[in-house]
C-alpha cells in the first residue's frame, strides 16, 4: 500500500470511529492541528515531580530520606496496578494471571534491593536530628502497602496471629478490621493506648481500607486462586510466583526495615524510639507478624517457623551486618 493510501485509510478508519461515537472528525482534526507537540518532561509533569521534595530542616540527608520513600510509593502505586487486574479478571486463565504476580515481584524486588539506600545511604546523626522534625509522621502510615495486603489476602488472614484462631470468613469485616495486624505495632504495649501516629493514620484512611475489604471480599487474589481449576491451581510456575509474593512481602520487605531501624535507632542500653512511637522490634520482625498471604500452600512446620531463620539471623550478634546495624 502506498503512503497515500494508508493515509486515506487511516482517515476512514477514524472517521467511522468518531461516527460510531457521534462526533466529528474534522474537529478533532483542528484540534491535533492546532495542538502543541508533546515533550518528555510535559508527559511526566517533571517539573511537578521535582517539586514535591520539601525537606523540613536544613540537613542534606532529608531530601535523600524524603525522595526514598516517595519512590517506594510509586513502586506500591504500580503494585496496586498488577493486584487490581488479577482480582477484576474474570478469564482465569492461568499465564495472566503468573505474568501480573510476577510483575508484583520484579516490583518488590527493586524495591528490596532498593532498600541499601536507606540503610546506609544517610549519615545516622543527620537521621537522628531531621527526625525529630517529623514527629508523628511515620512510614508506618502508608495506606498504600495496607491496600496491597487487603488486595492480596482476606482480613482473616491479616488479624494478629495472637487471636488468629478466634476468627473466620464469617466474621463481619469492621470485626476483623478492629484485630488487624499492624495495629498492635503502634499501640503502646504497657497501657494499651493507640498512638497519635496510629489515630491519624485510622481517623483519615479508615473508610476508604474497609471500602476496599467490602470490594474484594471472595475476590483477593488469594481467592482467585481457590477460585481456579484444578489444572491452574497446581500450576507449578504459579504457586512458586505466590510464595515469591509471600516471601518478598511478608518476608524480605518487613526485614529490610529491620536492618534500617537496626542502622538507625537501635543502641546499647536503650533504643531510640521511632517517630511514630511503633514498637518496631516487636512489630517488624517476620517471625513475630507471621502474615501470609496464602496459607494453603505451606506445610504446617513452614507455617510455624514463618520467617524465623531471617530474623535469627538480624538478631544473631555474631552476625556481621548485625555489628554494621
Amino acid at each position: 500500500m502506498k503512503n497515500g493510501e494508508k493515509i486515506q485509510s487511516q482517515i476512514n478508519k477514524l472517521e467511522e470511529k468518531y461516527k460510531n461515537s457521534g462526533q466529528d472528525l474534522s474537529s478533532y482534526l483542528d484540534g491535533l492541528l492546532y495542538q502543541r507537540y508533546l515533550t518528555y518532561w510535559d508527559y511526566i509533569h517533571l517539573d511537578t515531580l521535582l517539586s514535591i521534595q520539601v525537606p523540613r530542616t536544613h540537613f542534606p540527608d532529608e531530601e535523600i530520606f524524603i525522595m526514598y520513600h516517595q519512590i517506594t510509593e510509586l513502586y506500591f502505586k504500580l503494585i496496586l496496578h498488577e493486584q487490581k487486574q488479577i482480582v477484576e479478571d474474570k478469564s482465569q486463565d492461568v499465564q495472566f494471571f503468573i505474568e501480573k504476580v510476577n510483575r508484583t515481584n520484579n516490583y518488590f524486588k527493586a524495591l528490596i534491593s532498593s532498600f541499601s539506600i536507606m540503610i546506609k545511604g544517610m549519615e545516622r546523626e543527620q537521621f537522628l536530628r531531621y527526625r525529630m522534625a517529623l514527629l508523628p509522621a511515620s512510614g508506618f502510615q502508608s495506606a498504600q502497602y495496607r491496600m496491597i495486603e487487603l488486595y492480596a489476602t482476606p482480613l482473616e488472614h491479616l488479624v494478629h496471629h495472637s487471636v488468629r484462631d478466634s476468627f473466620s470468613s464469617e466474621d463481619g469485616i469492621e470485626e476483623l478490621f478492629e484485630q488487624i495486624y499492624w495495629k498492635k505495632g503502634a499501640t503502646d504495649l504497657a497501657t494499651g493506648q493507640k498512638t497519635l501516629t496510629l489515630k491519624q493514620f485510622e481517623i483519615r484512611y479508615t473508610p476508604r481500607l474497609l471500602r476496599i475489604a467490602n470490594q474484594v471480599k471472595d475476590s483477593t487474589i488469594y481467592h482467585k486462586y481457590l477460585q481456579l481449576p484444578d489444572a491452574s491451581k497446581n500450576n507449578e510456575a504459579l504457586i512458586n510466583a505466590l510464595k515469591e509474593l509471600d516471601q518478598n512481602a511478608n518476608v524480605n520487605w518487613p526485614l529490610m526495615h529491620m536492618g534500617s531501624a537496626y542502622r538507625y535507632l537501635a543502641r546499647e542500653g536503650k533504643d531510640v524510639e521511632a517517630t511514630g512511637g511503633t514498637n518496631w522490634k516487636e512489630f517488624l520482625p517476620p517471625s513475630f507478624q507471621k502474615v501470609i498471604f496464602f496459607p494453603n500452600l505451606y506445610s504446617e512446620e513452614e507455617l510455624e517457623t514463618w520467617g524465623k531463620q531471617w530474623v535469627d539471623h538480624i538478631f544473631n550478634p555474631a552476625n556481621k551486618e548485625y555489628k554494621e546495624y
